[in-house]
C-alpha cells in the first residue's frame, strides 16, 4: 500500500479505539474505531468536534498494525469526514485486505465512488436540522449498495417529514437499509418510534446504544 515514492500514504489520525458499535445494523458488535481527524461540515448537534483538528499523523501500515492489536473482526472508519482525506479509500482497502469487516461512517458530503466494494458505506442524508442540508450530494445515492445503508438524524418533526419525503421520492428502502435517529436531548425518542409505526414507513428506528452506555465520553 505505498505512494509513488515508495512511501506508505499518511493519514491525519484522532484515536483508535475498541468499543461497542453503537449505531447502523451492526449495532452492539465489539469493534474498532479508527477516527480520522478533519471535517468539512459543521453539523449543529455534532458530538465529535474534537475530531475537526489535531490529531497525529500515521501510516496506513501503521494504522493497519494498530487496529490488528484489539484482535477484532469488525472496523468501523469515522470521523470527523474520513473521506475528506485523500487517501482514506487506501486505508479502507488496506483494511479489507487484512481480514476485516469494514464499515464507513461518512457524511453523504463528499463522493463515495472509490470507497472499496468490500466496505459498508453508512452515509448521511443530513436534514434540515442538521445546518447542512444544503451539503448532500444527491449524485451519491445511484451508487449505494445493498450492503449500504443511510442514515438520517432528525432535530424535530419537521427534519421527520423532509425523511419522508425523501425516502418516498428516491425510493430509499429499495436501495439499501434506512436508520432513522433522534438527536439526543431534542427529539424524544418515543415520539419518533410512533410516527414510525403510524406511518409504516420501511425504515429501521435507532438509538445511539453508546450514548445509552456512557454519554458523551470519548474513547467510548
Amino acid at each position: 500500500m505505498n505512494a509513488p515514492d515508495g512511501r506508505s500514504p499518511r493519514l491525519r489520525l484522532s484515536e483508535i479505539f475498541a468499543s461497542i458499535q453503537g449505531e447502523s445494523t451492526r449495532v452492539g458488535l465489539p469493534t474498532v474505531f479508527v477516527r480520522l481527524t478533519g471535517c468539512p461540515l459543521r453539523c449543529v448537534w455534532c458530538d465529535t468536534e474534537y475530531a475537526f483538528q489535531g490529531g497525529e499523523t500515521r501510516s496506513i501500515d501503521d494504522i493497519v498494525n494498530a487496529v490488528a492489536t484489539f484482535g477484532l473482526r469488525h472496523v468501523c472508519v469515522t470521523g470527523g469526514e474520513p473521506l475528506a482525506q485523500k487517501d482514506c479509500p487506501a486505508l479502507l482497502r488496506a483494511l479489507c485486505d487484512a481480514g476485516h469487516a469494514v464499515s464507513l461512517e461518512t457524511s453523504g458530503a463528499l463522493d463515495i465512488g472509490a470507497v472499496d466494494a468490500r466496505v459498508s458505506r453508512i452515509m448521511d442524508l443530513k436534514a434540515p436540522g442538521s445546518g447542512e442540508a444544503a451539503r448532500n450530494r444527491w449524485e451519491n445515492l445511484a451508487l449505494l449498495r445493498r450492503g449500504d445503508e443511510i442514515k438520517i438524524v432528525l432535530a424535530g418533526e419537521d427534519d421527520y417529514r423532509w425523511a419522508c419525503e425523501q425516502i418516498a421520492a428516491h425510493d430509499l428502502a429499495a436501495r439499501c437499509e434506512v436508520l432513522l435517529s433522534p438527536v439526543a436531548g431534542q427529539l424524544d425518542p418515543a415520539s419518533l418510534a410512533e410516527w414510525i409505526v403510524r406511518d409504516r414507513l420501511p425504515v429501521r428506528f435507532q438509538l445511539q446504544l453508546h450514548k445509552v452506555l456512557w454519554a458523551d465520553a470519548r474513547g467510548k
